[in-house]
């Protein structure tokens, strides 16, 4: 205790919660106080209270045995699925010519994986290196006859060491998947054909600005009554783009919900909630919106704080925070399905 007393002025201890008031300069004397509770075994939360400051502390969490083969597993079986809805939604019948299966169903297969799996992996890769323990991503293989996945993501196994942390882990998976989306999208409109407006084909996709400003530059020519006919690979561009703009949603424990978190600390679930309400209301447009609000309710509001909730964010976050708000922008629709065909 009297270590933590060089650094702390202590009005009151309650279990393993110490409150009091951090002495100035708070930057070094919270540097310090750290390095006392890891040279103890010990992993500290930090906030700010009303009266001053707050630490609570206890033993790290065990670290998980990792199943690698789970991994491996589950992507092989998505690579399966999607390489069957891509060939099945070209014509072909791999039941019956199975080589079908790779002929027509690459294009679709390729491109998802690398848009889903980049995402994933920059999540991966940056909580590794700010330290957070965190698993290699899980792909979810789903016979859905559009997709053939329900998509990626990865388990944060330990806690988050600051806001600027949160903020990078949090961004830096739709910033990725969004670079890797925009050429995977491209390449697939240029390879789209251009048809006639026919209302009973196809289904037809609501197109966020991003994919209407790249649709624009690769078919200029566009004339009234046309519309695209999307190569599959355009297709999992769009998806892309969809899961960026559902994933940057400011709720939950979504990547959205981190930045919002880091952003606005306790006062985000008051913007989660403003969220939640907004996609009920857009459930006039797709009825998708209001599934959504309820599956993350029933998942959680609740964020788990940083270690440190008391260093503020720095330049960079701020960059990256805004990044995510302008990604946000050019990746959202209103109405998923409603201008584009594949």
């Amino acid at each position: 205790m009297d270590q933590l007393s060089r650094h702390m002025q202590i009005e009151g201890i309650t279990g393993n919660r110490i409150t009091g008031r951090i002495y100035d300069p708070v930057p070094d004397n919270l540097a310090a106080l750290k390095e006392v509770f890891r040279q103890a075994g010990n992993i500290a939360y930090f906030e700010r209270t009303a009266e001053g400051h707050a630490v609570t502390y206890g033993y790290p969490p065990p670290k998980r045995r990792r199943r690698l083969w789970v991994n491996v597993l589950l992507f092989v079986l998505t690579v399966g699925t999607t390489l069957l809805v891509g060939s099945v939604n070209r014509g072909g019948n791999p039941f019956k010519h199975p080589l079908d299966l790779f002929l027509l169903g690459w294009p679709f297969s390729l491109s998802i994986i690398l848009v889903l799996g980049s995402h994933e992996l920059a999540h991966f890769v940056t909580a590794r290196r700010l330290g957070v323990e965190a698993t290699l991503p899980y792909f979810l293989p789903v016979p859905h006859p559009m997709t053939g996945t329900m998509g990626a993501f990865i388990r944060i196994q330990s806690p988050v060491p600051t806001k600027s942390a949160l903020v990078r882990v949090g961004v830096s998976g739709p910033l990725v998947g969004f670079l890797v989306a925009i050429p995977v999208s491209f390449i697939g409109l240029l390879l789209s054909k251009p048809v006639a407006v026919d209302a009973s084909q196809g289904i037809q996709l609501g197109s966020p600005l991003i994919f209407w400003l790249m649709s624009e530059l690769a078919h200029p020519r566009l004339g009234p009554g046309m519309d695209l006919m999307l190569h599959p690979a355009a297709f999992a561009g769009w998806l892309g783009l969809f899961v960026t703009a559902l994933n940057l949603l400011p709720i939950g424990q979504l990547d959205g919900g981190h930045v919002a978190y880091a952003v606005f600390g306790r006062r985000w679930q008051k913007l989660s909630w403003i969220v939640i309400a907004a996609l009920v209301l857009l459930g006039f447009f797709w009825l998708g919106w209001p599934f959504w609000a309820v599956l993350v309710v029933v998942l959680g509001l609740r964020h788990p704080p940083p270690l440190d909730d008391l260093t503020p964010l720095k330049k960079l976050d701020w960059r990256l925070v805004a990044a995510a708000v302008l990604i946000m922008v050019l990746t959202f629709t209103p109405v998923p399905f409603g201008s584009f065909r594949f």
